[in-house]
Protein backbone atom coordinates (compact mmCIF):
# COMPACT_ATOMS: atom_id res chain seq x y z
CA UNK A 1 0.00 0.00 0.00
CA UNK A 2 1.53 3.41 -1.37
CA UNK A 3 2.71 5.54 1.58
CA UNK A 4 0.34 9.26 2.40
CA UNK A 5 1.11 11.40 0.19
CA UNK A 6 2.38 8.84 -2.75
CA UNK A 7 1.73 10.44 -5.79
CA UNK A 8 1.68 8.37 -9.26
CA UNK A 9 4.88 6.31 -8.62
CA UNK A 10 6.77 8.74 -6.30
CA UNK A 11 6.60 8.07 -2.74
CA UNK A 12 7.87 11.39 -1.38
CA UNK A 13 8.68 14.53 -3.27
CA UNK A 14 12.55 13.68 -3.22
CA UNK A 15 12.05 11.17 -5.38
CA UNK A 16 10.11 13.37 -7.83
CA UNK A 17 12.70 15.70 -7.57
CA UNK A 18 15.60 13.53 -8.13
CA UNK A 19 13.84 11.99 -11.08
CA UNK A 20 13.02 15.71 -12.11
CA UNK A 21 16.86 16.89 -11.68
CA UNK A 22 18.17 13.97 -13.92
CA UNK A 23 15.65 15.05 -16.67
CA UNK A 24 16.73 18.55 -16.40
CA UNK A 25 20.35 17.34 -16.86
CA UNK A 26 19.30 15.55 -19.58
CA UNK A 27 18.51 18.33 -21.60
CA UNK A 28 21.66 20.12 -21.12
CA UNK A 29 21.05 22.38 -18.38
CA UNK A 30 24.25 23.78 -16.65
CA UNK A 31 25.21 22.31 -13.03
CA UNK A 32 24.85 25.37 -11.62
CA UNK A 33 21.41 26.23 -12.58
CA UNK A 34 19.92 22.15 -11.77
CA UNK A 35 20.98 22.95 -8.24
CA UNK A 36 19.54 26.43 -8.41
CA UNK A 37 16.61 24.57 -9.50
CA UNK A 38 16.56 21.56 -6.77
CA UNK A 39 17.10 24.38 -3.93
CA UNK A 40 13.90 26.22 -4.88
CA UNK A 41 12.16 23.49 -5.06
CA UNK A 42 13.61 21.39 -1.90
CA UNK A 43 13.03 25.11 -0.12
CA UNK A 44 9.47 25.04 -0.83
CA UNK A 45 8.65 21.22 0.13
CA UNK A 46 10.30 21.79 3.32
CA UNK A 47 8.80 24.56 4.12
CA UNK A 48 4.98 22.67 3.23
CA UNK A 49 5.92 19.17 3.39
CA UNK A 50 1.85 18.48 2.81
CA UNK A 51 1.99 20.25 -0.43
CA UNK A 52 2.80 16.82 -1.58
CA UNK A 53 -0.47 15.49 -1.35
CA UNK A 54 -1.96 17.39 -4.34
CA UNK A 55 -5.13 19.70 -4.42
CA UNK A 56 -6.08 22.56 -1.85
CA UNK A 57 -3.02 21.96 -0.24
CA UNK A 58 -0.72 21.98 -2.74
CA UNK A 59 -2.30 25.75 -4.35
CA UNK A 60 -2.42 27.07 -0.59
CA UNK A 61 1.37 25.92 -0.33
CA UNK A 62 2.03 27.95 -3.34
CA UNK A 63 0.23 31.09 -2.59
CA UNK A 64 1.80 31.04 1.14
CA UNK A 65 5.44 30.40 -0.69
CA UNK A 66 5.28 33.24 -3.50
CA UNK A 67 3.53 35.26 -1.02
CA UNK A 68 6.43 35.83 1.40
CA UNK A 69 8.51 39.15 1.78
CA UNK A 70 10.60 38.66 -1.14
CA UNK A 71 12.29 40.64 -3.88
CA UNK A 72 11.21 40.61 -7.26
CA UNK A 73 14.02 38.93 -8.53
CA UNK A 74 13.77 36.19 -5.80
CA UNK A 75 9.81 35.96 -6.71
CA UNK A 76 10.68 35.13 -10.55
CA UNK A 77 13.20 32.60 -9.70
CA UNK A 78 10.30 31.17 -7.51
CA UNK A 79 8.01 31.27 -9.67
CA UNK A 80 10.56 29.74 -13.13
CA UNK A 81 11.73 26.81 -10.91
CA UNK A 82 8.15 26.17 -9.78
CA UNK A 83 6.46 25.96 -13.28
CA UNK A 84 8.90 24.55 -14.50
CA UNK A 85 9.05 21.42 -11.94
CA UNK A 86 4.98 21.29 -11.81
CA UNK A 87 4.87 20.96 -16.08
CA UNK A 88 6.76 18.20 -15.47
CA UNK A 89 4.53 16.99 -13.35
CA UNK A 90 1.65 17.42 -15.29
CA UNK A 91 3.68 15.64 -17.92
CA UNK A 92 4.48 12.62 -15.56
CA UNK A 93 0.68 12.31 -14.37
CA UNK A 94 1.75 13.34 -10.97
CA UNK A 95 -0.62 16.41 -10.39
CA UNK A 96 -3.96 17.15 -12.88
CA UNK A 97 -3.34 20.89 -12.58
CA UNK A 98 -0.36 23.48 -12.56
CA UNK A 99 -0.82 25.36 -9.14
CA UNK A 100 1.36 28.34 -10.55
CA UNK A 101 -0.19 28.80 -13.85
CA UNK A 102 -1.62 32.53 -14.89
CA UNK A 103 1.32 33.93 -12.24
CA UNK A 104 3.07 36.10 -13.58
CA UNK A 105 6.66 37.89 -13.50
CA UNK A 106 7.03 40.71 -11.42
CA UNK A 107 8.93 43.98 -12.73
CA UNK A 108 11.24 45.64 -10.95
CA UNK A 109 13.78 48.40 -11.30
CA UNK A 110 17.32 47.28 -12.06
CA UNK A 111 19.45 47.94 -9.78
CA UNK A 112 22.27 50.50 -11.22
CA UNK A 113 25.50 49.88 -10.13
CA UNK A 114 27.95 53.64 -11.32
CA UNK A 115 30.93 52.68 -9.52
CA UNK A 116 33.57 55.88 -10.03
CA UNK A 117 36.97 55.36 -11.76
CA UNK A 118 38.76 56.28 -8.25
CA UNK A 119 37.02 53.14 -6.35
CA UNK A 120 37.28 50.78 -9.31
CA UNK A 121 41.42 51.76 -8.99
CA UNK A 122 41.65 51.50 -5.03
CA UNK A 123 40.04 48.23 -5.42
CA UNK A 124 42.43 46.70 -8.16
CA UNK A 125 45.18 47.57 -5.55
CA UNK A 126 43.47 46.23 -2.91
CA UNK A 127 44.36 42.41 -3.39
CA UNK A 128 48.17 41.45 -2.08
CA UNK A 129 49.73 40.20 -5.50
CA UNK A 130 52.74 38.46 -3.24
CA UNK A 131 50.11 35.38 -2.52
CA UNK A 132 48.21 32.97 -4.90
CA UNK A 133 45.19 34.60 -3.70
CA UNK A 134 45.95 37.60 -4.08
CA UNK A 135 47.25 37.37 -7.51
CA UNK A 136 43.92 35.46 -8.32
CA UNK A 137 41.88 38.24 -7.17
CA UNK A 138 43.17 40.85 -8.71
CA UNK A 139 43.52 39.05 -12.07
CA UNK A 140 39.48 38.37 -11.56
CA UNK A 141 39.22 41.39 -10.87
CA UNK A 142 40.95 42.84 -14.24
CA UNK A 143 39.01 40.80 -16.45
CA UNK A 144 35.63 41.57 -15.17
CA UNK A 145 36.38 45.10 -15.39
CA UNK A 146 37.88 44.44 -19.16
CA UNK A 147 35.40 42.42 -20.49
CA UNK A 148 32.38 42.04 -17.91
CA UNK A 149 32.69 38.22 -18.14
CA UNK A 150 29.70 36.53 -16.01
CA UNK A 151 31.69 35.32 -12.37
CA UNK A 152 30.81 31.54 -13.62
CA UNK A 153 31.73 32.57 -16.98
CA UNK A 154 35.13 33.18 -15.70
CA UNK A 155 35.59 29.87 -13.33
CA UNK A 156 35.29 27.61 -16.07
CA UNK A 157 37.74 29.18 -18.20
CA UNK A 158 40.93 26.78 -18.96
CA UNK A 159 43.98 27.30 -19.43
CA UNK A 160 43.35 26.45 -23.13
CA UNK A 161 41.06 29.20 -23.47
CA UNK A 162 43.13 32.10 -22.68
CA UNK A 163 45.35 33.28 -25.75
CA UNK A 164 47.59 35.62 -24.09
CA UNK A 165 49.52 35.97 -27.66
CA UNK A 166 45.74 37.42 -29.60
CA UNK A 167 45.25 39.36 -26.08
CA UNK A 168 41.54 37.06 -26.10
CA UNK A 169 39.63 35.05 -24.12
CA UNK A 170 37.34 32.32 -25.37
CA UNK A 171 33.52 31.81 -23.31
CA UNK A 172 32.67 27.92 -24.18
CA UNK A 173 29.10 27.56 -25.40
CA UNK A 174 28.86 25.07 -22.65
CA UNK A 175 29.95 27.44 -19.82
CA UNK A 176 27.90 30.73 -21.30
CA UNK A 177 24.53 31.55 -19.63
CA UNK A 178 23.21 31.80 -23.13
CA UNK A 179 25.03 28.91 -24.17
CA UNK A 180 25.93 30.69 -27.13
CA UNK A 181 30.37 30.70 -27.35
CA UNK A 182 31.82 33.93 -27.48
CA UNK A 183 35.47 35.31 -27.81
CA UNK A 184 36.47 38.45 -25.85
CA UNK A 185 39.07 41.19 -26.53
CA UNK A 186 41.17 41.57 -22.82
CA UNK A 187 43.68 44.13 -22.07
CA UNK A 188 47.86 44.03 -22.27
CA UNK A 189 47.49 44.79 -18.44
CA UNK A 190 44.58 42.14 -18.16
CA UNK A 191 46.68 39.74 -20.16
CA UNK A 192 49.74 40.08 -18.59
CA UNK A 193 47.60 39.85 -14.97
CA UNK A 194 46.57 36.34 -16.28
CA UNK A 195 50.24 35.59 -17.08
CA UNK A 196 51.80 35.50 -14.36
CA UNK A 197 48.71 33.81 -12.41
CA UNK A 198 48.96 30.96 -14.58
CA UNK A 199 52.85 31.02 -13.99
CA UNK A 200 51.90 30.83 -9.79
CA UNK A 201 49.89 27.47 -10.46
CA UNK A 202 51.09 24.23 -8.76
CA UNK A 203 53.41 22.18 -11.15
CA UNK A 204 51.12 19.33 -9.99
CA UNK A 205 48.08 21.12 -11.76
CA UNK A 206 46.92 19.75 -15.43
CA UNK A 207 45.23 21.37 -17.90
CA UNK A 208 41.85 20.38 -16.11
CA UNK A 209 41.95 22.66 -13.55
CA UNK A 210 40.46 26.23 -13.89
CA UNK A 211 42.38 29.01 -14.10
CA UNK A 212 41.00 30.85 -11.20
CA UNK A 213 40.76 28.24 -8.61
CA UNK A 214 41.52 28.43 -4.80
CA UNK A 215 45.46 27.67 -3.76
CA UNK A 216 44.67 24.26 -3.52
CA UNK A 217 43.42 24.02 -7.25
CA UNK A 218 39.71 23.50 -6.59
CA UNK A 219 36.84 25.69 -8.46
CA UNK A 220 36.04 29.14 -7.49
CA UNK A 221 32.47 29.17 -7.07
CA UNK A 222 30.24 32.49 -6.43
CA UNK A 223 30.59 31.90 -2.62
CA UNK A 224 34.12 32.37 -2.03
CA UNK A 225 34.04 35.02 -4.91
CA UNK A 226 31.68 36.95 -2.61
CA UNK A 227 33.46 36.60 0.33
CA UNK A 228 36.64 37.85 -0.93
CA UNK A 229 34.75 40.83 -2.29
CA UNK A 230 33.65 41.74 0.76
CA UNK A 231 36.57 41.27 2.68
CA UNK A 232 37.58 44.51 -0.30
CA UNK A 233 34.36 46.40 0.01
CA UNK A 234 34.80 46.53 3.93
CA UNK A 235 38.74 48.07 3.54
CA UNK A 236 37.31 50.67 0.67
CA UNK A 237 33.94 51.19 2.75
CA UNK A 238 31.95 50.80 -0.49
CA UNK A 239 29.73 48.01 -0.58
CA UNK A 240 30.90 45.62 -4.07
CA UNK A 241 29.37 42.63 -5.08
CA UNK A 242 30.72 40.03 -8.15
CA UNK A 243 27.95 41.35 -10.59
CA UNK A 244 28.86 44.99 -9.80
CA UNK A 245 32.29 44.37 -11.50
CA UNK A 246 29.93 43.44 -14.87
CA UNK A 247 27.61 46.81 -14.15
CA UNK A 248 30.79 48.68 -14.22
CA UNK A 249 32.28 47.32 -17.02
CA UNK A 250 29.07 47.99 -19.15
CA UNK A 251 28.60 51.36 -17.91
CA UNK A 252 32.16 53.13 -18.81
CA UNK A 253 31.67 50.89 -21.70
CA UNK A 254 28.95 52.94 -22.94
CA UNK A 255 30.28 56.22 -21.43
CA UNK A 256 33.63 56.53 -23.32
CA UNK A 257 31.67 55.61 -26.46
CA UNK A 258 31.18 52.19 -26.81
CA UNK A 259 28.60 50.78 -29.51
CA UNK A 260 25.48 49.06 -27.45
CA UNK A 261 25.41 46.26 -30.51
CA UNK A 262 29.32 45.86 -29.39
CA UNK A 263 28.73 45.41 -25.62
CA UNK A 264 25.20 43.31 -26.17
CA UNK A 265 27.76 40.85 -27.65
CA UNK A 266 30.44 41.18 -25.20
CA UNK A 267 28.15 40.78 -22.24
CA UNK A 268 26.83 37.73 -23.87
CA UNK A 269 23.13 38.73 -24.18
CA UNK A 270 20.50 37.74 -26.76
CA UNK A 271 19.00 41.52 -28.27
CA UNK A 272 19.09 44.46 -26.99
CA UNK A 273 16.62 44.75 -24.78
CA UNK A 274 18.59 43.00 -21.77
CA UNK A 275 21.43 44.93 -22.56
CA UNK A 276 19.11 48.40 -22.38
CA UNK A 277 18.25 47.57 -18.92
CA UNK A 278 21.68 45.64 -17.59
CA UNK A 279 23.47 48.89 -18.14
CA UNK A 280 20.30 51.63 -17.12
CA UNK A 281 22.28 54.46 -17.36
CA UNK A 282 22.05 57.11 -13.87
CA UNK A 283 20.29 60.48 -14.20
CA UNK A 284 23.45 62.07 -14.25
CA UNK A 285 24.61 60.23 -17.06
CA UNK A 286 21.75 61.01 -19.18
CA UNK A 287 21.35 64.60 -17.74
CA UNK A 288 25.20 65.00 -19.58
CA UNK A 289 23.93 63.18 -22.47
CA UNK A 290 21.30 65.75 -23.26
CA UNK A 291 23.10 68.31 -22.72
CA UNK A 292 25.44 66.82 -25.71
CA UNK A 293 23.13 65.56 -27.55
CA UNK A 294 19.95 68.62 -27.76
CA UNK A 295 19.05 70.28 -30.65
CA UNK A 296 18.52 73.25 -28.40
CA UNK A 297 21.94 73.77 -27.95
CA UNK A 298 22.32 74.57 -31.68
CA UNK A 299 19.65 76.24 -32.34
CA UNK A 300 19.71 78.43 -29.08
CA UNK A 301 23.42 79.17 -28.74
CA UNK A 302 24.09 79.13 -24.66
CA UNK A 303 25.27 82.80 -24.87
CA UNK A 304 21.76 84.18 -26.13
CA UNK A 305 19.37 82.69 -23.46
CA UNK A 306 18.12 84.68 -21.23
CA UNK A 307 18.51 84.05 -17.55
CA UNK A 308 16.34 86.01 -15.95
CA UNK A 309 13.41 88.74 -16.99
CA UNK A 310 13.85 92.03 -15.69
CA UNK A 311 10.63 92.77 -13.38
CA UNK A 312 9.11 95.17 -15.96
CA UNK A 313 8.76 92.91 -18.96
CA UNK A 314 6.82 90.19 -16.83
Amino acid sequence: MPRRGSRRGFPTWEDALQQYLCFKQAQGLKQSTVRSHAEVISLFFKRHPYAWEGGSKLKKAVYAFLGEKIKPATYNIRLAYLSSFFKWCLREGIFTENPVEGFKKRKAEGRIVSLDIDTLRRLVNLPDRSTFTGLRDYALILLTLDTGIRPSEAFSLLPEDINLRSLEVYVRADNAKTRISRTLPISPATAEAIKQLLQARHPAWGDGVPVFCTQDGTPLNRYTWSDRLEIYSKRLGVKIRPYDLRHAFALWFLRNGGHALALQRTLGHRDLTMTKVYVALTQQDLKEQHDLASPVNAILPRRHRVRKIPPERR
